[in-house]
């Protein structure tokens, strides 16, 4: 055939090779990967943060309810000295006892 043929067309292909395409897909995939996977560790580590600053405050929070528990109770006793006149006992030694309280609902149905 002759190189000068009017029938026969010798267009260059379009775009680049499917290899590079799917170089770049790889690596456009592989950097999404390694961001998601640093995310996930961040996420990780700042739970991991959040639990260990919980532990650590629990002492503090624990002392401080056991203020409150013993500021009401001797409220509570001073209430009842101005109520009844005297101090009454309900336990055989004055080691504070944390109260115990069930909450019952107020308005009962039946």
């Amino acid at each position: 055939m002759s190189q000068f043929n009017t029938r026969e067309r010798n267009l260059p292909a379009r775009g680049y090779r499917p290899g590079y395409y799917l170089l770049g897909m790889f690596a456009i995939m592989g950097y999404g990967w390694y961001k998601y996977i640093k995310g996930v560790r961040e996420l990780n580590e700042l739970g991991r943060e959040k639990m260990w600053s919980r532990i650590h405050l629990i002492p503090m929070l624990q002392a401080e309810n056991d203020r409150d528990q013993v500021r009401r109770y001797w409220a509570d006793q001073d209430r009842e000295q101005e109520l009844m006149g005297k101090k009454t006992k309900i336990y055989h030694s004055d080691r504070f006892v944390r109260p115990t309280y069930s909450i019952t609902p107020t308005n009962i149905s039946k």
